[in-house]
């Protein structure tokens, strides 16, 4: 769609997309990817295992992008303005749904995963109006500048192919955080693989130990008394352990039979005499890494860690600042997307992004501040009143 299909090597393209989903699926069979686009593919890979293994993360995420929020578009024509709310509201969204904020939620999630979105604006070639908006799986592509420098060239991830574009201006592409060495963006989740491989291999030994509670193994021991007992100690040792295998195997059933030896026999649990490891602070320093690479308050991913009031409206007041840092990338998409439908509509009035409170918390500050101005400036009136009835005295 958004790449010209006719070209042969756009078949490629899609045989490789098969591959890279079952890679994912295993343990990323890397003797099937060329060399160049190896060490890209398995850190996306790494993202989608991330979230998919790892739930708060996931949950971290989700909320980002639901904490974001809607938006309205607001356009100097009053009527222009009402005729975008009602398109937008019903725009398609390919195989998701429908409106452009149902976009911005794909585009944003594609954003804070792997550190770029792509997406298409969709034009009828009957009507030769938009038709919907489409959110472009970005793995598949690898963006580089022009030799000019003045536009960005895509090429396909698999085969290093230069892809041709046939309408330049209908791609929406976004990145996070670029920089010199990483000019295609960088996700959100980059760096947590390790600790998360550490945070998920503790969790694999609880529920190890666990496991083994539940099936319990035993150990019986036989000790002869004396030299007679010890001539027939082989013999007696069978008969017990096939009499505790009856019995065992009796309990399965859920029939209870007692266990009956004569003489020296000692019957222990295996591994009860061994202490349980600790996990929760080793557990608590990775998720403190976790989260503070995520910037979500662990209040709000249920995570009852001792916190002030004061250091909870502080670390809202951080979030609040992330999230316009991600409204400030979506609005660069959507404003181009409002402009593209402005230009075919013949709508010359100046249009902005208007982004609703994050919470409730942010519309009781913003009253307490209205409330606090109001009263600063009655204050002065009535500061200015007296000044001039003392002046008029003198």
């Amino acid at each position: 769609m958004i790449f010209d299909s006719k070209k042969k090597t756009a078949k490629p393209v899609l045989s490789g997309a098969v591959k890279a989903s079952a890679s994912r699926t295993a343990r990323f069979d890397t003797d099937n990817m060329p060399l160049a686009c190896r060490p890209a593919q398995l850190e996306e890979g790494l993202y989608d295992m991330l979230r998919a293994q790892v739930p708060i993360i996931d949950a971290a995420i989700t909320k980002v992008v639901r904490l974001t929020g809607g938006f309205k578009l607001r356009c100097a024509d009053e009527r222009a303005e009402k005729q975008m709310a009602e398109f937008f509201a019903e725009l398609p969204v390919p195989a998701s749904g429908r409106s452009l904020e149902r976009f911005c939620e794909m585009y944003l999630d594609s954003l804070l995963t792997y550190g770029r979105a792509m997406g298409e604006i969709l034009v009828s070639g009957i009507t030769h109006e938009i038709s919907g908006l489409y959110c472009a799986d970005c793995t598949l592509f690898r963006v580089r500048a022009a030799k000019d420098m003045s536009r960005a060239e895509f090429y396909s991830a698999y085969t290093g192919e230069k892809l041709r574009c046939m309408h330049p201006e209908r791609v929406l592409y976004t990145v996070q955080n670029p920089s010199a060495q990483h000019p295609e963006g960088v996700s959100l989740l980059r760096g947590l693989p390790a600790l998360s491989g550490v945070l998920l291999r503790i969790f694999e030994t609880v529920g190890q130990n666990f496991e083994r509670a539940g099936n319990v193994r035993y150990a019986v021991t036989y000790k002869p008394s004396g030299e007679g007992e010890a001539a027939y100690a082989k013999e007696r040792a069978m008969d017990i352990a096939r009499e505790w295998a009856d019995g065992m195997a009796a309990s399965k059933a859920g029939q209870v039979k007692d266990f009956i030896a004569v003489g020296d026999v000692e019957i222990k649990v295996i591994g009860a005499d061994g202490a349980e490891l600790n996990t929760e602070i080793p557990v608590r320093q990775l998720l403190e890494q976790l989260i503070a690479k995520l910037s979500i308050p662990p209040f709000l991913l249920g995570l009852n860690w001792s916190t002030t009031e004061r250091m909870s409206s502080q670390q809202a007041d951080i979030l609040t600042s992330e999230i316009d840092y991600y409204r400030r990338l979506l609005e660069q998409a959507i404003l181009k997307i409002a402009r593209f439908y402005a230009d075919m509509n013949g709508i010359s009035s100046d249009i902005w992004v208007e982004w609703e409170n994050v919470n409730l918390q942010d519309e009781e500050s913003l009253a307490r501040a209205r409330l606090y101005n109001a009263q600063a400036q009655q204050i002065e009136l009535e500061n200015q009143s007296k000044m001039n009835m003392n002046s008029e005295k003198v």
